[in-house]
C-alpha cells in the first residue's frame, strides 16, 4: 500500500466521527486507530506481528489533568555553587585510588582542579571560579552528571 492512499485514510479517520479502520489489500494489512492521548500532528507507526498500526491527530484535545500539588523545592545551598559545564561522569581524583582533589573544608584559589568529568573518552578538569572554601560536594565519585548540575559548593 502506498503512502498517499494511508495518508488519504489517516485524514480520513482524523475527520470523521471512526475511531478505528482496517484494511486489508493483498498480504499488506493497515489498521488505523484515532486516539485522544497521542498528541496532536503526531503520526504513530508501530509494525506487530505483520500487521502496521497508525495512529491519526486526534480532533479534540484532552482535557487537561488537575495539576498536582508540587513538593517543596530543596533549600539552595549558601555560598558559590559550581556547576558542571557538560554531560560526562564525575571523578573526585585522577585515578583510582589517588586523593581527591578537593574535599569539604579544604581552601581553593581560583583556577585549583575541583574535579575531573569525563566525556567521551576526553578527561576534563572542572576548575574553581572562585577562592574561597570548599563547604559541600554535591556528587558522587563515578557518578554521571548533567549540563548545569551542581557540583560544589565554595563559601
Amino acid at each position: 500500500m502506498d503512502l498517499r492512499k494511508l495518508k488519504t485514510l489517516i485524514d480520513l479517520v482524523a475527520e470523521s466521527d471512526i475511531a478505528e479502520l482496517e484494511v486489508t489489500e493483498g498480504e499488506s494489512k493497515v489498521r488505523i486507530v484515532k486516539s485522544s492521548a497521542i498528541p496532536q500532528n503526531q503520526m504513530m507507526m508501530v509494525p506487530q506481528q505483520g500487521v502496521q498500526q497508525f495512529s491519526a491527530p486526534a480532533v479534540q484535545a484532552a482535557a487537561p489533568a488537575p495539576a498536582a500539588a508540587a513538593p517543596a523545592a530543596p533549600a539552595e545551598p549558601t555560598g558559590h555553587v559550581v556547576k558542571s559545564p557538560m554531560v560526562g561522569t564525575f571523578y573526585r581524583s585522577s585515578a583510582p585510588g589517588a586523593p581527591a582533589f578537593v574535599e569539604v573544608g579544604a581552601t581553593v584559589k581560583e583556577g585549583d582542579t575541583l574535579c575531573i568529568i569525563e566525556a567521551m573518552k576526553l578527561l576534563n578538569e572542572i576548575d574553581a571560579d572562585l577562592s574561597g572554601t570548599v563547604t559541600k560536594i554535591l556528587v558522587e565519585n563515578g557518578q554521571p552528571v548533567e549540563f548545569g548540575q551542581p557540583l560544589f559548593v565554595i563559601g
